[in-house]
């Protein structure tokens, strides 16, 4: 599809901008009176975009879409022709990890192979997205050697997820370029949406991005550890960290245990890890842990019931709180345990519309033995439960974290 008319100039083309990354910049640039054209290969999404829904959740982000679209600020397209309308380019296409946990750099390079006709000389090209280190310079190399030479930045966003457009606008902005000229324009444009820049170099920027995201995927798994140490000893880990915290700020960083996953953090850590030759050990052991951590669960139940006969009900299968995003969700990980070591599983999520399979939580609730919290929503705040045993690694509901009463026979 495409609402592009053949005379549009926009200053900006954001590559994959239907998505999480993207769609919220595409907005705050928008909301500047940029006028910001949106490339994407997803129809679907682009169609819902162009009606004024927002696809996901994201704070603040309708009334900003409905806005853009009656000013004609914003445009959207799945032709890559549309690309060269556009005097500077986002991309939004980061450097997943295939099952090797090895980085993929074949996702960028095909998005630059379909886009480099549509790319002219001296335009700016900013990476958005998460890449492995050496990414920025390797992809300047690339268009130089097709003869395009385009300035070449890196800008990685770090918002948190369902709050981008808060963020965006409040966060320093880090920008790094190839060139000085590249480093200089970029930092224009963001300046435009926030008041801080700090400048890097490429590499520097690159670990940067990745760096944050290793140390509270570590982070996490430090608390996860703790948390099996001291459910293993049979005392209530929310108890101790709640004494350790108390009018302590040295503890006051330690997080809650639970569920640590989504399309980030792992994905980066093993990126890092991937990068030192795989000698990023506390990397891989934090990996080891967030991982290991629904197998445990699952033995720690069947340590106190027939597992085989229990019906289990996982409350919540997004990655994260309040969010409706799936990718990545440990959530489903422990589903497909569950679903070879328990009677059944039944699944629910407030916030989640992609899943089919999914049932209203009073179904769940009457349906189970047992109950599984495996992400904090706030709806499940006040959950009624009637008497049904929960296991609540987060403390999240006030009860125990792993219930010890016999259930299923």
């Amino acid at each position: 599809m495409t609402d592009v008319k053949s005379d549009t100039q926009a200053d900006i083309c954001i590559v994959g901008g239907a998505g999480h990354v993207g769609l919220p910049l595409a907005l705050v640039f928008a909301s500047k009176g940029l006028r910001v054209l949106i490339f994407d290969i997803n129809e679907h999404t682009l169609e819902t975009i162009k009606q004024g829904i927002v696809p996901f959740m994201e704070h603040g982000a309708e009334p900003l879409l409905k806005q853009a679209l009656e000013k004609e600020l914003l445009y959207l397209s799945s032709n890559p022709a549309d690309v060269a309308k556009a005097t500077t380019t986002i991309i939004t296409i980061g450097t997943p990890v295939d099952e090797f946990l090895n980085p993929v750099l074949k996702l960028i390079k095909d998005c630059m192979e379909d886009l480099l006709p549509y790319l002219s000389c001296g335009q700016l090209l900013i990476l958005r997205s998460t890449v492995y280190p050496g990414t920025t310079e390797w992809l300047d190399k690339y268009l130089s050697s097709n003869g395009k030479q385009l300035k070449i930045a890196f800008c990685p966003e770090r918002v948190v997820q369902g709050h981008a457009i808060e963020e965006s606008q409040k966060l320093p902005q880090i920008v790094s370029g190839t060139t000085p000229e590249a480093e200089r324009e970029a930092a224009e444009l963001f300046s435009l949406i926030t008041s801080e820049v700090v400048h890097l170099s490429p590499m520097e920027a690159e670990f940067a991005k990745l760096l944050n995201n290793a140390y509270r995927y570590i982070q996490f798994a430090v608390a996860n550890q703790f948390y099996m140490i001291m459910n293993s000893a049979g005392v209530d880990y929310h108890r101790v960290l709640q004494g350790m915290k108390q009018n302590y700020p040295r503890a006051r960083d330690i997080p809650m245990p639970g569920l640590a996953a989504g399309p980030c953090l792992f994905k980066d850590t093993m990126q890092l890890a991937a990068f030192s030759d795989n000698q990023f050990s506390l990397g891989h052991a934090a990996m080891l842990v967030n991982e290991g951590l629904v197998m445990y669960l699952v033995d720690e139940i069947a340590k106190k019931y027939r597992i085989e006969r229990l019906t289990v009900g996982l409350l919540g299968m997004a990655f994260k709180a309040n969010s409706d995003d799936i990718r990545s969700s440990l959530s489903y990980k422990l589903k497909k345990i569950l679903e070879f070591r328990a009677k059944e599983v039944h699944t629910t999520d407030p916030y989640v519309t992609t899943d089919p399979t999914l049932l209203p939580l009073e179904t769940v609730v009457a349906k189970s033995d047992l109950l599984i919290l495996c992400v904090p929503h706030s709806n499940y705040r006040h959950l009624d439960t009637k008497g049904k045993p929960v296991v609540d690694i987060w403390g999240f509901l006030g009860k125990e974290a792993l219930v010890s009463s016999a259930v299923g026979g």
